[in-house]
């Protein structure tokens, strides 16, 4: 039986971990070496997991870090080959903008070779997927919305 031109569904969940250090406004990335990639955290839900948890569980894993969620940012859709069997996917991974309660990146699983906060200037131009990218940048203005809010209801 062949598998060419099936199509699989796969559903994931992660955050954007920003903060505020000496006047600076920080987001961490996940990163690989070889080759050297930048990415959002992310993961896939165990049995029985909600979006939110699963962001939450594959966040701290990934990074390290406690997290708690502040507000949905969206989801990314997109598509990948199985090389193996020819297999297409289609993924979606649903992103929280969250922020760092506890824990620190020295902790991170062995998922990634490294984890660590960068400006998010530096952060916008090291990511390696656009859609991330994107994603980060609607997280940025979601956070300006709530100081601009918080600012109005002074």
């Amino acid at each position: 039986m062949t598998t060419r031109g099936r199509v699989e569904h796969h559903t994931s969940a992660g955050g954007v971990v920003c903060r505020v250090r000496d006047g600076v406004l920080e987001a961490v990335l996940c990163g690989r070496d070889s080759p050297r990639k930048w990415s959002l955290p992310k993961g896939t839900p165990e049995e029985g997991e909600s979006m939110e948890e699963t962001a939450l569980r594959e966040v701290s894993e990934e990074t390290g870090l406690q997290v708690a969620i502040d507000a949905p940012v969206g989801s990314i859709t997109y598509w990948f080959m199985l090389p193996r069997d020819g297999v297409r996917c289609r993924k979606v991974v649903h992103y929280f903008l969250m922020r760092a309660v506890g824990g620190s990146t020295e902790e991170h699983d062995a998922e990634f070779d490294e984890v660590r906060w960068f400006p998010v200037e530096e952060a916008l131009s090291v990511m390696q997927y656009p859609n991330e990218v994107r994603t980060l940048e609607k997280a940025l203005a979601a956070l300006e919305d709530a100081r601009t809010e918080a600012r109005r209801g002074r």
